[in-house]
């Protein structure tokens, strides 16, 4: 039996979807197609508080996934989550005469279900990829940005501090696929424990330098703290459960290459909280089998590569043609579950004359798993006596995910785009004894 969605919003994005199917004859009025804004420019108003420095944003992200095929459970069902989002970007010295200073305070709400839980993965492990991105980290209210920036020199120096999350700035990567393997950044996939990726924010400093027109390098500081995880601390601001602190560095290079844009990123970063080993104890024998507590390590890293390259466009407009990328993780054997990840994919932006801003994406992704936590998971089933998959105390061993997405972005309105998708997962959650996927997705993105 097809299980509905979670209603609570559904009558928001088919309200959405009708909105800019309606005929207007200004951008400036609502539901205009050729409008950044589904509500318009408000008689004027937007404009004129963003020629004195207020930039105001409020957002909707909806997707729904449905397992067509597959998983954990063959119960088919449908689920929907999505995201709003509530900002203002404020102008500095536009407001204050405070010279290249910027100010932004975000807030988001997340609410709704997720299909992978518990008909993608085994519910006793989860899994690694998701196929609806915008679920996680709690139904809950969130500060997701609250920063100050400010630059120096002319522009060379770019100092950023408050409350914001490491993937805004470092290992950055757009998110308009639907699963979690092709959106955002990926090492707060796979360290999740201590990168925290956006909703979720915590004191940082970033500092940027311009070295030329092209290339910068940057380096972070961001507040370790668990807490900020919890559902009830979305507004949290004192530093209480802080266990450390997470330092990325990365060099980004942005050049044109046949005057196409591409961008480029290596990094590296280092958490000085102590980590939990994933297999020994503190006298190096596996922890699963002497009972004793699983050792502790003084420190965490990790680096990643990315690329992003359009290498094609239409000598009419350029921002049409083909763009290749690729991202790459690898983390601490000792501590980490995942030990490295690959993604690479293409989009293709204006397929048609007619449809000049809709774009097509496919990509593919592996996740592999730590060998060490996989022996860690065939201990503990050794030591509880247990070796059959449909006990329900028995412990599933993971070893390696691949993921892959295919989506068309429909291009309703300059506020609004649909990308109904289709998703495969192979081994779901590194399960091998969990059947492979096939997903059905909508993807809904709209600015009011």
């Amino acid at each position: 039996m097809l299980q509905l969605p979670n209603t609570r919003y559904s009558g928001l994005a088919l309200a959405t979807l009708l909105g800019a199917l309606s005929p207007t004859t200004s951008a400036s009025e609502m539901f205009a197609k050729d409008s950044p804004w589904m509500l318009g420019d408000w008689g004027g108003t937007r404009s004129e508080l963003l020629e004195k420095g207020y930039d105001f944003t409020l957002g909707y992200t909806g997707e729904m996934g449905s397992n067509l095929h597959g998983g954990y459970s063959h119960d088919r069902a449908a689920r929907y989550s999505d995201q709003f989002t509530f900002g203002v970007n404020m102008d500095l010295q536009k407001i204050l005469g405070w010279h290249d200073t910027e100010f932004q305070l975000t807030v988001t709400e997340r609410h709704g279900d997720n299909i992978s839980n518990d008909r993608i993965n085994d519910p006793r492990v989860g899994g690694f990829t998701s196929a609806q991105e915008v679920w996680g980290r709690g139904e809950t209210w969130r500060l997701t940005q609250m920063w100050i920036k400010q630059k120096y020199f002319d522009g060379a120096l770019d100092v950023k501090f408050g409350r914001f999350g490491e993937g805004e700035d470092f290992n950055s990567f757009p998110c308009d696929f639907q699963n979690l393997a092709f959106c955002g950044s990926q090492v707060g996939n796979w360290v999740g424990g201590i990168w925290y990726n956006w909703p979720v924010s915590q004191w940082a400093l970033r500092v940027r330098y311009n070295l030329n027109d092209e290339l910068y390098a940057q380096v972070g500081v961001f507040e370790q703290n668990p807490s900020n995880l919890e559902s009830g601390n979305g507004f949290k601001l004192s530093g209480s459960g802080t266990q450390g602190a997470v330092m990325p560095i990365e060099l980004v290079w942005s050049p044109r290459v046949n005057g196409l844009k591409g961008e480029y990123r290596a990094g590296y970063y280092y958490s000085n909280a102590k980590a939990q080993d994933v297999l020994k104890d503190s006298n190096g024998a596996p922890a699963a089998i002497s009972g004793a507590a699983y050792r502790s390590s003084s420190s965490k890293h990790g680096l990643w590569l990315g690329a992003q390259q359009q290498v094609t466009a239409l000598a009419s407009d350029q921002s049409r043609g083909l763009s290749l990328f690729a991202n790459a993780t690898v983390h601490d054997k000792k501590t980490n579950a995942i030990d490295n990840y690959v993604q690479a994919g293409v989009v293709y932006k204006g397929p048609f004359d007619a449809r000049a801003k809709d774009d097509i994406g496919f990509a593919l992704a592996r996740v592999h798993v730590n060998p060490g936590y996989r022996k860690n998971a065939r201990l503990i089933n050794q030591a509880n006596g247990l070796d059959d998959y449909d006990n329900p105390g028995f412990l599933p061993v993971q070893d390696t995910e691949y993921s892959a997405e295919l989506y068309y972005g429909i291009h309703l309105a300059d506020w609004l785009t649909v990308r109904p998708n289709l998703q495969y997962i192979r081994h779901p959650g590194g399960v091998s004894r969990v059947d492979d996927a096939l997903i059905g997705g909508l993807k809904i993105q709209s600015s009011f």
